[in-house]
């Protein structure tokens, strides 16, 4: 189905003018009939880059749409509505009014550097809230930011990217990656971990091409590019841009370094250093579209949250009856049944102390209510909660039935994943590590799939560390074992075949 003026998508959404087009899909502009409300309507249509891995798409697309409406914060646009008409997927948008930063950028040249401290501790302060989700951006670039009439500044497409990036090595049949090459940090490149250091490395693409009218590395193709981003220093900006201060030049450098490890450790610290630097409180010029503005009455990052534990559902009341956990777990599995994962969430945290005081805290029905506390949570990209269930499980069960047993294992697997989203690459290699010997002997009863898994995972948090040599070593041996057992047109031989040989392409 193509998109026309006066089309209704979801028998709601009216289309009413085109304001962007690229090769994924497009970005109306639309009416809500139903609230009489002026909306953006973003429409994708995955088969056009994923072929046969379309559904799986449509899936995680309307999961991913549902964490990132979850966040709550002023720099992000507010998510509506999601999910799928025909082969096309929809995302339905608070309306921006205003201006991208690319146009901005283009409207002022040169882009006064009080501007661009002022749009990216905003950025930061973005970033600090969804870090903590957490959910990564992917494609943090200046068409993504919206800078509205009053100089806040709001970011687009958060968990898009993610979607849409499913391919390991972010190449499609044509050699161009899925993404933007001019933000992307080596480590999403090359197919590695991404994490929090990979969204400040595209903030620090952004803020070199506001400072300097440029990006720092370019090319005539997005090989090119990316190879510049591997091995070139970029330029540093007070070359171009003498009044510059010299800690912004520094923060920059910071941010693009090629090793995630050297970059700063989160938005927040970024934040700090921007706030040095950001104008006094003073009058307003009156002018539209001036980011410097929000911060005549600062604008500051949430509290780091990821350093604090995250808040816990209330405990449930004491009642004098006894609470009905048969009741609860019919009432989950129909809202689970609904994809109403949030509330199917609430109701387990909150039925799980009342379960406990009745059958005892290591009860079969605890147990097993707790198994679908953690895997609910996974489900529902809430990490940082779910670790500690799935540390307690893979614990309890290792202690009944050994270090070994099949489910801690799988609890233990889980465990890593959780770091792995959560941007600790560090700890969620050594997690890997330790799983693997058990994957590879006995225990595990001839089924190289789960070892396979863990160590195309070890190899590409290793490129997210920035060991290109061992990420080579560990996925050049995988590709020998994956095609000795499964054959060379095995899908894991292929994926892992062009990593190595994009890999090569860096090397060269």
């Amino acid at each position: 189905m193509t998109a026309t003026t006066g089309r209704v998508v979801a028998d709601r959404y009216e289309l009413a003018t085109l304001i962007g087009q690229g090769g994924m899909g497009q970005v109306w502009t639309a009416y809500d009939r139903r609230l009489d409300r002026r909306v953006a309507v973003k429409l994708l249509r995955p088969d056009k880059v994923a072929g046969q891995e379309a559904d799986e798409l449509r899936r995680r697309f309307v999961r991913e749409c549902r964490v990132t409406a979850q966040v709550d914060h002023p720099g992000l646009v507010t998510v509506h509505d999601a999910g799928s008409e025909g082969e096309e997927l929809f995302l339905v948008m608070q309306y921006v009014d205003g201006a991208d930063l690319s146009d901005h950028l283009a409207e002022h040249d040169p882009y006064p550097w009080q501007w661009t401290v002022a749009v990216a501790a905003q950025l930061c302060a973005v970033l600090s809230a969804v870090h903590a989700v957490p959910i990564i951006h992917r494609d943090l670039k200046p068409r993504n930011v919206m800078v509205k009439q009053d100089g806040t500044v709001t970011v687009l497409d958060l968990g898009v990217a993610s979607v849409m990036d499913t391919d390991t090595t972010r190449l499609t049949h044509t050699g161009s990656p899925i993404g933007s090459p001019a933000y992307m940090a080596p480590e999403q490149a090359m197919g590695g971990a991404v994490g929090p250091y990979t969204d400040l490395y595209a903030l620090g693409v952004l803020m070199h091409e506001l400072l300097s009218g440029q990006v720092p590395f370019a090319g005539s193709t997005a090989l090119g590019v990316l190879h510049r981003h591997l091995y070139e220093p970029p330029l540093p900006v007070r070359r171009l841009r003498p009044e510059v201060p010299e800690a912004l030049e520094s923060l920059v450098l910071r941010l693009l370094a090629k090793d995630p490890q050297h970059r700063p450790a989160s938005a927040q610290e970024v934040y700090e250093h921007l706030a040095l630097l950001l104008p006094a409180r003073g009058m307003p010029t009156g002018a539209p579209l001036d980011p410097t503005r929000p911060f005549l009455r600062p604008h500051a990052p949430w509290p780091d949250r990821a350093r604090t534990p995250a808040p816990q559902p209330a405990p449930v009341a004491p009642v004098a009856e006894k609470p009905d956990v048969a009741g609860a777990v019919d009432e989950v599995k129909r809202l689970l049944g609904e994809g109403r994962i949030t509330q199917a969430v609430d109701i387990l945290g909150s039925i799980l102390p009342a379960a406990a005081q009745q059958h005892g805290e290591h009860s079969p029905v605890v147990r097993t209510l707790r198994k679908q506390y953690a895997a609910t949570l996974m489900d529902d990209g809430q990490y940082r909660r779910a670790l500690p269930e799935l540390r307690r499980l893979a614990d309890e069960r290792a202690a009944e039935a050994g270090q070994a047993d099949p489910q801690s294992l799988r609890y233990r697997h889980e465990s890593a994943q959780c770091l792995e989203q959560l941007g600790e690459p560090a700890a969620a290699l050594a997690e890997y590590r330790a799983l693997l010997p058990y994957y590879e002997n006995q225990y595990v009863a001839g089924d190289p799939e789960s070892a396979f898994d863990v160590r195309r995972r070890i190899g590409h948090l290793l490129l997210a560390l920035g060991d290109r040599a061992a990420a080579h070593d560990t996925l050049a041996r995988l590709l020998h074992d994956v095609e000795r057992r499964r054959g060379p047109g095995h899908p894991l031989a292929a994926e892992v075949r062009r990593t190595l040989q994009w890999l090569g392409q860096m090397h060269g």
